[in-house]
């Protein structure tokens, strides 16, 4: 299947640059699977759509501030973008510049945390050990950056000259690039069909009889690494680290053999429970990483309604969707969505695939 199957073309203004300044304002796009008919609604309107014995699956997984700017030794930038632990102290890593960040390498982050390169990887990545006085965490609380994708392109003044707007929309980003619900630390990603759930929304399923089961998946590069082959097949996916309850799988096995709908809400809550799903769809508990690559063709087992928002033209998580409601389905709706202005990516709009 080729990769360019999967491609669409978008007005870059339709990229959503900042966060709504309400989570629960965006719009909604209701695909229906078995007709192909589309609608468009409001987040808002999202009860209407399920009922009670429903079970929603959120992904709680917190994102880090991964992104470190800072300087070598010869006084030249760096930036590093934290991706996963890979033992005691040791990430890897996607540097810049690559080419110049060898084996033995030091680099300094504002005089906090200290990375040296310890192991070179393919595509840019490097196993770096990371040291400073005290908790790591709490130090890239202090000097670490939102690693916003991409896409998110802003005016920025250059390293160490943030100017008090650019200071406040980072504050800004570490709240909104963050679900209500994000409580497991180690994404480098949002979970992004989560960011648009507040605290009101969550209460009107819980008094609508809706359950809710957190699992956890921490987003990194599997999720948002480009597919650079012609063939689709030809692809792999990165691991990423997931854990999912023994109380995670006994509500959504219990909500499900009474009838209820399992809700996938993202791409990252399907891949899970596709990857701990037995044949008849049964959730296993257990922890560890998932390469899974769902593209067309795959037969889902766990999972009967998504939301999500809308992904870049050939990436893995478009991929995901076609299989889900096929891909036709889904580029017709992914056309309808541009032409009514919907906003893309990760702070835009969502889609409901019935």
């Amino acid at each position: 299947m080729r990769v360019s199957l999967f491609d669409y073309d978008l007005p870059p203004e339709l990229i959503a640059q900042y966060a709504l300044e309400e989570r629960s304002a965006s719009r909604m796009l209701v695909l229906e699977r078995a007709s192909g008919s589309i609608g468009h609604r409001q987040f808002t309107d999202l009860p209407q759509y399920l009922a009670a014995g429903d079970c929603l699956v959120i992904n709680d997984t917190r994102v880090i501030p991964a992104r470190l700017l800072g300087h070598r030794a010869t006084g030249g930038e760096a930036e590093l973008l934290l991706l996963r632990s890979v033992s005691d102290g040791h990430w890897e890593a996607l540097a810049r510049p690559a080419r110049r960040l060898r084996v033995g390498e030091t680099i300094s982050f504002g005089g906090k945390i200290s990375a040296t390169v310890v192991a070179e990887r393919p595509a840019g990545v490097r196993v770096v050990r990371l040291e400073c006085a005290g908790d790591l965490m709490t130090a890239l609380d202090r000097v670490g950056q939102t690693p916003l994708p991409p896409y998110i392109r802003r005016d920025q003044k250059p390293r160490g000259e943030s100017s008090a707007a650019q200071m406040a929309q980072e504050r800004q980003d570490r709240k909104r690039y963050q679900t209500v619900y994000a409580r497991v630390r180690g994404a480098v990603a949002a979970p992004t069909a989560g960011l648009h759930f507040d605290e009101d929304m969550l209460q009107r399923f819980a008094e609508q009889g809706v359950g809710i089961a957190r699992i956890t998946l921490h987003v990194g590069l599997g999720t948002f690494r480009p597919v650079q082959t012609e063939t689709v097949e030809d692809h792999r996916m990165d691991a990423e680290s997931y854990e999912v309850s023994s109380e995670a799988a006994r509500t959504i096995n219990n909500y499900r053999a009474a009838g209820g709908r399992v809700v996938a809400v993202g791409t990252t809550v399907v891949r899970t429970l596709e990857t701990v799903a037995d044949e008849s769809g049964r959730v296993r508990a257990g922890r560890g990483e998932s390469e899974l690559f769902i593209y067309p063709g795959h037969k889902f087992r766990a999972v009967d309604l998504l939301l999500t928002n809308f992904h870049l033209p050939r990436s893995t998580l478009l991929m995901l969707v076609s299989a889900f409601a096929g891909r036709e389905k889904v580029l017709q709706a992914y056309q309808e969505a541009v032409e009514r202005r919907y906003r893309f990516y990760s702070y835009g709009d969502c889609m409901l695939i019935l």
